[in-house]
């Protein structure tokens, strides 16, 4: 049995992600890493510092490890592009309309900040946990281009995902100290949208008027 297949030194790794490393080496920790960015609950926490732990027992290469997750993070955020092209503007209002206490402005003023700022968010997205996955849906629906979608994914999942497999080669059999790190990291930003979605939602409620259109 492999040393990243300990499970004394691996207790937070789910066992699939274990046997992807385990008989592919890099391409499998380039596969995890694209799932975790289509389904962002998957522990990108592990992952990451886990591939480095392997590369430090020699199961694989350091920079193969930081190529195919980077491959990876990228797939994976091509795709989520993919589905907010194809999902375009006039489908997101349409839904957007329906929605309880949306309205068409909230999205005209989204699509006026994403022109704006969209390129930020989709370069330090990628550095942020939950938000990492789904910044590249607005991206896809605002068309941005993708010569530029990918250059910005490509170098923001590239730090993200050195950092991170640095942390796990360096630590070695304490790989998982970083897991706690970014767990709390990932607590505090997800506490944070709560709270915004939770005063949206208390401005909406409170406005006279909130959800309904003014008849003239």
């Amino acid at each position: 049995m492999s040393s990243a297949a300990d499970p004394g030194v691996q207790s937070s790794a789910p066992g699939w992600i274990n046997s992807l490393m385990d008989t592919l080496g890099a391409p499998g920790a380039g596969i995890a890493i694209a799932l975790e960015n289509l389904f962002p609950p998957l522990p990108s926490e592990v992952i990451l510092p886990l591939a480095g732990f392997a590369a430090s027992t020699g199961q694989m290469n350091l920079i193969a490890a930081l190529l195919w997750t980077t491959a990876g993070s990228v797939i994976g955020a091509l795709a989520l592009y993919g589905v907010g092209a194809l999902l375009g503007r006039e489908r997101t209002i349409a839904i957007a309309s329906k929605l309880p206490l949306v309205k068409v402005s909230d999205i005209e003023r989204t699509e006026a900040w994403f022109a704006k700022h969209g390129t930020k968010a989709v370069f330090f997205g990628r550095m942020i946990p939950i938000f990492r996955s789904l910044i590249s849906v607005p991206a896809g629906v605002e068309r941005m281009p993708i010569p530029v979608f990918l250059g910005l994914t490509t170098l923001g999942s590239a730090i993200w995902n050195t950092i991170f497999v640095l942390a796990g080669y360096l630590l070695g059999e304490n790989w998982e100290d970083v897991v706690g790190y970014v767990s709390t990291y990932s607590k505090a930003v997800l506490v944070m949208a709560v709270l915004g979605v939770v005063a949206f939602i208390g401005v909406r409620v409170m406005k006279p008027g909130a959800g309904t259109r003014r008849k003239s």
